[in-house]
């Protein structure tokens, strides 16, 4: 006689239930959770001010050179920083490296070495028009009063960063070389003297 095997009505062990108080809602909200940082056991951070140096710094060209090697290309980059105070010290660097962060370092020490004094008037203009030449750039830049700083290109960021306002400039040339274009801009502003 077969005996057919009915399935069994026990139903597998459920994991227990807990039991919600009345008085504790089911979840909790938004308001009523720890803060994050108390949950991962870390203290908040504190972020101190840092003191602002006494130079001001402003990148006006990042160029990325390749370089062909037997493996394949290396990557470098080459970075030109303008330094200054604003009170009539600035100075031009260049700097290159495997990455971004050397290059900027070793172009802020050369602007650093490069910083020099220019000559200015009273109102922060300059005392006379000069005119100078780098490599394929010339650059002009002429008093000129209450017109504020009207320049543009390199040349705005090297006369700002070095505190001169009232001028108006010329670029002479075609050149877009940001680097010659703030050299000679920088050596336009060695020729100022009070004499002239």
């Amino acid at each position: 006689m077969d005996t057919m095997h009915e399935p069994s009505s026990k139903k597998p062990d459920a994991a227990p239930a807990t039991a919600i108080t009345p008085n504790e809602p089911a979840t909790r909200t938004r308001d009523e959770r720890a803060p994050r940082t108390a949950m991962r056991g870390r203290a908040p951070r504190s972020r101190a001010p840092r003191e602002r140096g006494e130079f001001d710094s402003v990148t006006i060209d990042v160029r990325r050179v390749a370089r062909v090697m037997a493996g394949g290309r290396r990557f470098s980059f080459s970075l030109v920083i303008v330094v200054g105070d604003k009170k009539g010290r600035v100075g031009v660097g260049l700097g290159k490296g495997a990455d971004t962060a050397l290059a900027i370092e070793k172009a802020t020490r050369d602007a650093q070495k490069r910083l020099f004094t220019i000559v200015r008037t009273k109102n922060n203009s300059i005392p006379h028009a000069v005119l100078a030449k780098y490599a394929s750039s010339t650059v002009e830049i002429i008093p000129s009063k209450g017109r504020g700083l009207v320049a543009g290109s390199a040349v705005r960021t090297v006369l700002d960063l070095a505190g001169v306002t009232d001028v108006v400039t010329k670029i002479h040339t075609r050149s877009k070389n940001k680097l010659t274009i703030a050299r000679a801009t920088v050596a336009a502003l060695k020729k100022l003297s009070v004499t002239k």
